[in-house]
């Protein structure tokens, strides 16, 4: 696949990396070019100018911080339909640095902003609730990404690129099930930057077929 690559932190070199190593063609844009070559080095990918990182895309991965969002998306051309039928893969987190709380109002999304900033591009909100080093290291046990969309095409095409990076996806529905994904992550923030292991708060489910037995206690 031909990736895009908003962004220069910790989720775009962690995600372009895997990807690069599973064989997809990645190139990465951010608003220092010097950053964006630097990545694209240590990666294996090539650096562009952020209009032509989304141009002619399979996928884009927005790797900015959320108060960069708009800014970036208007740089890119997206209110004007440049991400038009591209798969546009929203890993942010709209939430209180420490606290968890959602900085969008009641009955908003994250995922459903960015769609209203770039119509026309297929939405799909995935990669947010696992931190970078996750993919960075050896992973001691099998990780769901869950994700949600309204394109069935760009659905099948983030599947694909989860399970490139050794995760299971698990798609939970349409883009309106967005809010409660980021919800989710807000719940786990808020948790890890309280002292308590976010994994403990939640009930161990055998998956069905796997086992037979009862949720454990």
């Amino acid at each position: 696949m031909r990736i895009g690559i908003l962004g220069t932190g910790a989720v775009a070199a962690a995600l372009g990396a895997r990807w690069v190593a599973a064989g997809h063609e990645v190139v990465v844009a951010g608003r220092s070019p010097a950053k964006a070559r630097a990545l694209a080095g240590r990666i294996g990918g090539a650096a562009l100018a952020p209009g032509e990182a989304v141009r002619d895309r399979d996928a884009v991965l927005l790797a900015v911080p959320w108060a960069a969002v708009e800014d970036v998306l208007r740089e890119v051309g997206g209110p004007d339909g440049a991400l038009a039928g591209t798969t546009l893969i929203d890993p942010t987190n709209a939430v209180q640095h420490a606290v968890g709380t959602l900085l969008i109002g009641p009955g908003e999304s994250a995922a459903g902003r960015i769609a209203a900033l770039a119509p026309g591009a297929h939405v799909v909100k995935a990669f947010h609730l696992l931190t970078p080093d996750h993919w960075t290291e050896q992973a001691d046990r099998e990780v769901t990404v869950a994700l949600c969309g309204d394109e069935p095409a760009a659905l099948d095409a983030v599947s694909r690129l989860v399970r490139d990076v050794g995760a299971v996806p698990a798609v939970l529905g349409g883009l309106d099930r967005a809010r409660q994904l980021e919800e989710v992550a807000g719940f786990v923030i808020g948790l890890a930057f309280s002292g308590f292991d976010p994994a403990a708060a939640v009930p161990r489910v055998v998956r069905p077929g796997a086992a037979s037995g009862t949720p454990a206690r």
